[in-house]
């Protein structure tokens, strides 16, 4: 199987995903948290990847914690329905993932730092769910806004995957591929666990270090 893949198996066919809609779902664009932007434009000096690790509730909160981390927002990501609500993207019927978009500024922070708070805060080979949570929606997923990007993102997966296998775990799932459009999500899921502190959240483990 090519990990690497555009489209996995098991997501559903741009023929048969849910038609969507026009406008995108309106929000304020303002990070609960820190008070930035969650919208472009950015300032020049940052950059922007996307992560998908299970449910974006948990997964917002670990990347708005790392220094250097501009902003974060979540969304839906990978798929083909246009402007998809919450509640659509969990029928996966829209071929999205829940998502984070990760603003950064690589002098603060580097591709790395990011790559070791992704690999070790969910479990990249569980197929197509994340703990109880299962469906497309949820899937493991790194999308590159350029070739840098990409291939260290390919080179982390490699590199993780052979720490995973000496220690008896399994083949890593998570697909890499180029970033399509991000959606946003509606406002009460944006820094969700920080507007609702004992909510949902299945992130912060460690099957293995990273590094």
């Amino acid at each position: 199987m090519n990990i690497f893949k555009r489209t996995p198996a098991n997501v559903i066919s741009t023929e048969d995903a849910l038609p969507g809609r026009e406008a995108p779902i309106q929000i304020s664009g303002k990070h609960f948290v820190n008070g930035t932007s969650m919208k472009p434009p950015f300032h020049a000096q940052m950059e922007t990847i996307i992560f998908g690790m299970g449910c974006f509730w948990g997964a917002e909160r670990i990347f708005w914690e790392v220094p250097g981390v501009y902003t974060t927002a979540a969304g839906y990501s990978g798929g083909t329905t246009p402007n998809p609500t919450y509640g659509e993207t969990c029928t996966s019927r829209t071929g999205h993932t829940e998502a984070v978009l990760v603003v950064f500024d690589p002098s603060e922070v580097t591709l790395e730092a990011l790559f070791k708070e992704f690999w070790e805060n969910h479990d990249p080979t569980q197929h197509m769910g994340q703990g109880n949570d299962h469906g497309t929606q949820y899937r493991t997923a790194i999308y590159g806004l350029n070739g840098v990007q990409l291939e260290a993102a390919k080179a982390s997966l490699v590199a993780y995957q052979a720490k995973l296998s000496e220690s008896g775990f399994g083949e890593i799932t998570t697909e890499i591929a180029e970033a399509g459009e991000f959606y946003y999500a509606e406002e009460e899921h944006q820094q969700y666990l920080a507007k609702n502190p004992y909510g949902y959240c299945n992130h912060g483990f460690c099957q293995v270090p990273y590094s």
